[in-house]
């Protein structure tokens, strides 16, 4: 199987923004200050995060990718829009004086996350009124939503991004965030991890319990379908056509940061393009595969996934 050509694929995502930063180092003692490793810096780098990352993973598989999102009037909101600027995204960031854009920092030493410290404000309503507006004007030029909920905020209109999106026939995909999925009622598939299910349906005692739960929950919000990742144990998909369970790619994993939005990077890319569901859920369990042998948010360019899919 060969990933096919997406040149003419549109996707429009919406959603919460961050820089992730990354300080390298080396760590010799522990301080005598407190019971901690002392890392001493040697590099640092700077990647989009969230539904930045999501963008960048879609512009790695060839597909056309518009983001929409917010940021602050700072340092690093201005370093985002730079980074994005060289990916071939078409990037639209509204920007928020009153708010610090959003930033995870991660502290690496001897190849281990040792410490993560965040930034991060909730836009103002105004704000996210102009990007609502902007929403309704690009829509008709995309094959596909991708809703990136990380719970920062900027995505206070959600219900009506999606009515609007439906109304006019597309797919909407959607990253979910929290305990309350309501709010996602008629999108097209949610993509949640395990622990974001469980939250939201209770545990399960077995597969058919879990396929009985899944089924509830997506006939209740009207979904066409509903992907659990689950880590170590591949992904499962629930639909109409039942219950479908990909087991993990075999590889040494390096790092999950930002498996999610390879997933649903790679999974919107395969239905817009008019991929049967098997085949995308398919394409978007070895994406992830290969994401996670790398550091930090990353993504899977189309020669990567091909030799990987071989």
């Amino acid at each position: 199987m060969r990933v096919a050509d997406l040149s003419s694929t549109r996707l429009l995502i919406v959603g919460d923004v961050m820089l992730d930063r990354y300080w390298f180092g080396d760590v010799a003692r522990i301080s005598p200050e407190a019971p901690v490793p002392v890392v001493k810096v040697a590099r640092c780098e700077e990647r989009p995060g969230g539904a930045a990352n999501v963008a960048r993973n879609v512009a790695a598989l060839g597909a056309r990718v518009a983001l929409l999102s917010v940021v602050g009037d700072d340092e690093a909101g201005h370093s985002l829009q730079h980074l994005l600027a060289s990916s071939g995204i078409d990037v639209s960031l509204q920007r928020d004086a009153a708010v610090n854009t959003t930033v995870k920092l991660r502290v690496i030493g001897r190849q281990q996350q040792l410490l993560r410290i965040d930034f991060e404000t909730t836009p103002s309503h105004e704000v996210l009124r102009a990007k609502l507006a902007e929403f309704t004007r690009r829509l008709p030029d995309c094959d596909a939503v991708i809703l990136s909920d990380y719970g920062k905020g900027g995505l206070a209109h959600i219900g009506e991004m999606i009515g609007l999106a439906r109304a006019a026939g597309k797919i909407v995909l959607i990253d979910p965030k929290g305990d309350d999925f309501s709010k996602y009622a008629g999108a097209s598939v949610l993509t949640p991890n395990r622990a974001e299910l469980r939250a939201v349906i209770g545990r399960w005692r077995d597969e058919d319990d879990l396929a009985c739960k899944a089924e509830n929950l997506r006939s209740q919000l009207g979904l066409d379908a509903l992907l659990m990742t689950r880590s170590e144990d591949g992904m499962s998909l629930f639909h109409a056509g039942g219950a479908l369970h990909e087991k993990a790619v075999a590889r040494e994993v390096f790092d999950v940061s930002g498996a999610g939005d390879t997933v649903i990077a790679t999974l919107a890319a395969m239905l817009a393009c008019g991929v049967a569901w098997p085949d995308a859920v398919h394409v978007a369990n070895v994406a992830a595969g290969v994401v996670v042998g790398k550091l930090g948010t990353a993504v899977v360019s189309r020669d990567e996934l091909d030799a990987a899919l071989k």
